[in-house]
């Protein structure tokens, strides 16, 4: 071992600070009990391989639907986690300390595998496009049908000329 991971001095240290911790009420008796436990818990830490953490399989993961019923409705997408729809995946992945790469890793999916659905992501698609996002400066926004002013309400000739008296 290195002088940098000593366990000695790691387990007196790490049995320092619970000490040092108001909270804790200990007796003198507990605290030898308390180092030896600090002791081995950092030498049994310290010793285990790396061949041996990288060695342990990835847990397999059961989807809860297929692929082809999480995509079956265009108004939401079916989690492969826990089988609930969502019209997005970002949000519901990251409660679940997923990221949607991790999650396409986790379930082997291509990847395209959108994370949105079609018609929730065709909606901000429009809405988007309306209010001209996604345009370069100076470049007008093409409206569809340009809307027609409402002809003005004519006023009758006596209520002019009342309104150009007063």
């Amino acid at each position: 071992m290195t002088e940098e991971t000593n366990p000695v001095e790691l387990a007196t240290e790490l049995t320092i600070a619970w000490l040092s911790n108001p909270n804790t009420r200990t007796s003198a008796d507990d605290v030898p009990a308390f180092l030896k436990t600090m002791h081995d818990a950092v030498a049994n830490l310290s010793s285990a391989s790396p061949e041996a953490s990288s060695e342990q399989a990835q847990p397999e993961y059961t989807p809860a639907v297929s692929v082809r019923k999480s995509l079956a409705d265009k108004d939401h997408i079916i989690s492969m986690i826990d089988g609930k729809p969502y019209k997005t995946l970002r949000r519901h992945l990251s409660t679940n300390g997923l990221t949607p790469d991790e999650y396409r890793e986790r379930y082997n999916l291509k990847r395209d595998y959108p994370m949105v659905a079609e018609t929730y992501s065709e909606a901000r698609r429009t809405m988007a496009k309306k209010i001209g996002l996604g345009r370069k400066p100076g470049q007008k926004v093409a409206e569809a049908a340009p809307e027609t002013p409402a002809p003005k309400p004519r006023r009758s000739k006596a209520k002019a000329a009342e309104t150009t008296e007063a």
